[in-house]
């Protein structure tokens, strides 16, 4: 009987390890480096000008608002509605699109949970790490103010 040592699988070749397998998918690349023609200066004005056309929007809003975050975890709950990010993730829910909003704290230790419910019955938790357990409190007490203020029930159906 005969056995191989080593393995038998080949390397895979593809779009998922080389981008370059899909022609068009990336530029060719060449040695050389692009030269820039002497007549396309650009001054500082245009720079300025083309600056000066983006909108710079700095939104003001006088309401409260929730913000706690650890080294890894953020949850930011405003007048827009409740963002979370964790690491380079993050998703953001309009209070319309929010059923409920549940918070939770550990029997041991200092994690603080606040899970977003939606109608169609999927949750998003996110654990942010307190400095001290002291900082639950602080944190209801600021996002319940944020959820009488912003969140709207849906009114109970009368006979």
């Amino acid at each position: 009987m005969e056995q191989r040592i080593g393995s038998s699988s080949q390397p895979l070749e593809g779009a998922g390890f080389d981008p370059a397998y899909i022609p068009g998918l990336t530029s060719p690349v060449s040695g050389e480096a692009e030269s820039v023609p002497e007549d396309a200066e650009v001054t500082s004005e245009e720079v300025v000008e083309e600056s000066a056309e983006e909108p710079v929007e700095e939104e003001t809003f006088d309401g409260p608002v929730f913000e706690a975050s650890d080294r890894r975890a953020r949850i930011v709950a405003d007048h827009r509605g409740v963002r979370l990010a964790l690491d380079d993730q993050s998703c953001e829910f309009r209070w319309d699109e929010i059923g409920a909003v549940e918070t939770e704290t550990a029997r041991f230790g200092k994690r603080y949970t606040v899970t977003v419910h939606t109608p169609d019955r999927r949750w998003y938790p996110i654990e942010i790490e307190a400095a001290s357990r002291s900082d639950f409190a602080k944190w209801d007490e600021q996002l319940d103010a944020v959820m009488d203020e912003y969140f709207e029930e849906e009114p109970a159906e009368s006979d």
